[in-house]
């Protein structure tokens, strides 16, 4: 399970902040007035009153509930789609019904790695059966649960079998990858929801091998559709890329991540991934939304990555409040007083090496767009441009603009 703290910063801060701290202030020091008591009649009547109104709304919501959800699970266009029967009308009996249904296609995913000449289970998460072809089923997970894995096995949900697996490919940036096992009678592949169709307050399960416990399952409700996390791709310290991912208060663990979001009709609508791990924190988890997930796995199955122009830099933000640089290397880079945001180039290869780009160039546009991060360049690339690209770059070398073309290329295999 990936461990994200932000708390460095003011992202996610758990303090409260000044406006509301004033807000809290004066209702605590409100003045009240002498309050008239209520005849022991009064409280009887409003009392009836309120019980009858609550009977009757949980009455309703409970029956319409469970007309809105009978039928034919539906998919997003593109995906796969089963008729999964009639759940329960009673949203607990529901939760019941829909943990019975997925909990089959969702698998434990284990990282063996070779240490001191043994291969030892060096990491645990888990997987979703997604699809079923050709004699083999295919599973969803995280890249992180199989990075620097020498072997990955799968385990079903009962325990009952435990299978070597292939990795028919992983993409760090998206944290998605694909495993192939031999279809030997394993249970369904797990039907794929729609995630443009959530709804904040929705109810979702997560279903996963939480702390390598086996088959668990958590629920709680989406707290957010959409919601912009900022990564460290290389685990420097610097956000390089933004992962557009469904926030939930589902309890997820260590151990969750390429485990299952699910929402009551039985379609996963997510692949659980991460979490806010810090003192005082609670209830905040994320999970890749699905659209986005087989997007990426399909690409992977059809090449095996994800291909994405590559321009061959490493790079440093001339200007991270989280990673600064110091006033003397700012001098050292003898930049004119108007140049305030670009990224420094702390390597250059391949296709940036051969345009005649250079340790500490500071560029600051690419074609006409102005580049104030790594993250601005990252998600530039990635999506304006394309393998065999020219792309203008507009840098400063020793305090004097100037252009250059790079020629995009794909990136090299590790």
């Amino acid at each position: 399970m990936t461990r994200v703290s932000f708390f460095d910063d003011d992202f996610y801060s758990p303090k409260v902040s000044r406006p509301i701290k004033k807000l809290v202030a004066r209702r605590a020091t409100r003045k009240l007035g002498p309050r008239k008591r209520w005849s022991t009649l009064q409280i009887s009547v409003v009392s009836s009153v309120c019980s009858a109104a609550v009977g009757i709304v949980l009455f309703s919501w409970i029956t319409g509930a469970g007309g809105h959800i009978e039928g034919t699970a539906r998919a997003g266009p593109g995906m796969e789609t089963k008729n999964q029967g009639t759940l329960s009308g009673d949203p607990f009996e529901r939760i019941i019904d829909v943990s019975d249904q997925v909990s089959p296609s969702v698998v434990s995913v284990v990282n063996r790695q070779k240490k001191d000449d043994k291969t030892v289970d060096a990491g645990l998460g888990s997987g979703i059966i997604f699809r079923k072809e050709e004699g083999r089923a295919l599973i969803l997970t995280n890249a992180h649960v199989i990075e620097g894995a020498n072997d990955v096995q799968v385990v079903l949900n009962n325990n009952a079998r435990k299978i070597s697996a292939t990795v028919v490919g992983k993409d760090h940036t998206t944290d998605i990858a694909v495993l192939s096992v031999e279809d030997d009678n394993l249970p369904e592949a797990a039907v794929i929801g729609d995630s443009t169709k959530l709804r904040r307050g929705e109810m979702v399960l997560a279903i996963g091998n939480a702390l390598g416990l086996g088959d668990s399952l958590s629920y709680g409700i989406i707290s957010k559709t959409l919601q912009v996390v900022p990564v460290s791709l290389n685990g420097d310290g610097t956000y390089d890329w933004e992962a557009e991912v469904i926030q939930t208060d589902a309890a997820i663990n260590e151990g969750n991540s390429g485990g299952a979001l699910v929402n009551l009709q039985g379609q996963v609508i997510g692949v659980n991934s991460m979490k806010i791990a810090d003192v005082g924190v609670e209830g905040i988890g994320f999970a890749i939304p699905i659209n986005q997930a087989m997007k990426i796995a399909n690409e992977i199955i059809q090449e095996g990555r994800v291909i994405r122009a590559y321009m061959g830099v490493y790079t440093i933000d001339l200007n991270n409040e989280y990673a600064p640089i110091t006033e003397e290397q700012r001098k050292s880079l003898k930049l004119p007083s108007s140049v305030k945001d670009g990224v420094i180039v702390m390597e250059a290869s391949g296709p940036s090496e051969a345009s005649g780009l250079e340790l500490n160039d500071v560029i600051v546009k690419l074609d006409n767009e102005e580049i104030t991060s790594t993250l601005d360049l990252r998600k530039y690339l990635y999506e304006h441009k394309k393998v065999g690209d020219t792309m203008l770059v507009s840098y400063y070398r020793e305090g004097k603009g100037m252009t250059t073309e790079v020629k995009l290329t794909d990136r090299p295999q590790e």
